[in-house]
């Protein structure tokens, strides 16, 4: 194949109506790229836009780019909500391996590529982010490799020949960079208590943002553990620089998300092997893995143990990504838990998050059956092997205790109904 450099602005003014491009998202997706679609917005019409962007870290409104641009995805955010409405946009409600599956049965015209340079041998990395782009690269009819010279060079099971490319398009752009900010007092004492349910020799699954940073925070005290994740944080270098792990790939996950600072040192850290989604989430792969503690958030748990991660009073906010992936391969793996984690009350205290029973507004994202383990800054509740009343019992335990009676109330009328 004849290798052609070329330009981010040339890739746009090709674009076609009708053509469906894919674009990477988390710490994959190209800045550079979508800057060149800006400078250009009629090339956006009628052309419709792919792939699993996060809310909070992916901000780039690609619907946003022309009225009769279209956008196929997998989690709402906030300015979507408008083109949803308008038919514009499509958001489709699975997990990490259905979009994974739904994405192998979308006929991909072009493809981006966000990529280290290449080294002598041609090959380039994937970088900070390897999570779905392996799984269509072969498929797309056109593959552009965006080479930026911020991309480290990562150790993974994905990396890309340059004669696999059919256009190199050299620019330096700034990476998706994250903070999670502090966790407060509350969070702090939440992570110290998913501390207690950690051993030495664990492997952990935790996602981003302030209740991972605080869990990551309080587990100073332990010894050789491991990471299998779709995420990881610069948090984790703290257990890093304390021995808690140590050896290479100790650390294996999908994405990295922090600031230019944690991206450079990745390029030179062998702590960390990056793989695609079709092995991090892969059920049976994390099953096999012995000790294996799934940790996620939720937004509110209800008396029966049923689990809600995507709305807030109808409105989705999110989308259930990993978790069931990873609580599935928690509870089979051979000493593995999986523990759900959240703050008890929402709204500066004024609404426990702790339910008396899933509503209208909500989304079971884990049935009650899938809930080994709740945790909230007030303590443990451990659901597993409990009948109804007990599990009710244990969850009120945990709830915020202004919350607590009216919790016990509720109960009893539901019960009732039982």
């Amino acid at each position: 194949m004849r290798i052609r450099s070329s330009s981010l602005e040339a890739v746009v003014a090709a674009l076609e109506p009708g053509m469906t491009v894919f674009v990477p998202g988390m710490s994959g997706e190209s800045r550079a790229f979508f800057d060149a679609l800006a400078a250009a917005p009629d090339k956006a019409e009628d052309v419709r836009f792919l792939g699993v962007h996060f809310p909070g870290i992916n901000k780039n409104d690609y619907a946003g780019l022309h009225p009769r641009a279209r956008l196929r995805g997998y989690f709402t955010q906030p300015h979507l909500r408008a083109p949803i409405r308008d038919g514009r946009v499509e958001i489709i409600p699975t997990d990490y391996a259905g979009a994974l599956k739904d994405l192998a049965r979308q006929r991909i015209d072009l493809a981006i590529a966000q990529v280290s340079p290449p080294d002598h041998n041609g090959m380039m990395s994937l970088g900070i982010s390897h999570d779905f782009l392996p799984a269509i690269w072969q498929r797309a009819k056109r593959r552009i490799a965006h080479i930026n010279p911020a991309m480290p060079t990562t150790k993974g099971s994905s990396p890309i020949h340059s004669d696999d490319c059919d256009l190199l398009c050299e620019e330096t752009s700034p990476l998706i960079e994250f903070d999670g900010g502090r966790p407060s007092a509350d969070l702090l004492r939440l992570g110290h208590h998913v501390a207690e349910l950690v051993r030495d020799g664990d492997t952990l699954q935790f996602g981003i943002g302030k209740i991972q940073s605080a869990i990551l925070r309080a587990l100073s005290g332990h010894r050789h553990l491991r990471v299998w994740s779709g995420m990881v944080c610069a948090d984790v270098l703290d257990l890093l620089d304390s021995g808690v792990i140590a050896g290479d790939a100790k650390i294996e996950a999908g994405v990295a998300l922090g600031d230019a600072l944690f991206y450079e040192r990745l390029g030179h850290d062998h702590s960390f092997f990056f793989r695609p989604v079709s092995e991090t989430h892969d059920v049976r792969r994390i099953a096999a893995i012995p000790n294996f503690v799934a940790l996620n958030a939720a937004l509110e748990v209800d008396l029966f143990g049923q689990v809600n991660s995507e709305a807030v009073d109808g409105c989705l906010v999110a989308g259930v990504g990993g978790m069931p992936a990873f609580t599935q391969g928690a509870q089979l793996s051979p000493g593995g838990r999986s523990v759900i984690c959240l703050t008890a009350t929402a709204a500066k205290g004024r609404i426990s998050r702790i339910v008396p029973q899933l509503g209208p507004g909500s989304l079971v994202a884990l049935p009650r059956h899938a809930a080994d383990t709740v945790v909230t800054e007030y303590g443990i509740a451990r659901l597993e092997g409990l009948g109804a009343d007990a599990r009710a019992e244990r969850l009120m335990e945990i709830a915020a205790p202004e919350f607590v009676a009216e919790l016990a109330a509720r109960w009893r009328d539901i019960r009732e109904r039982l």
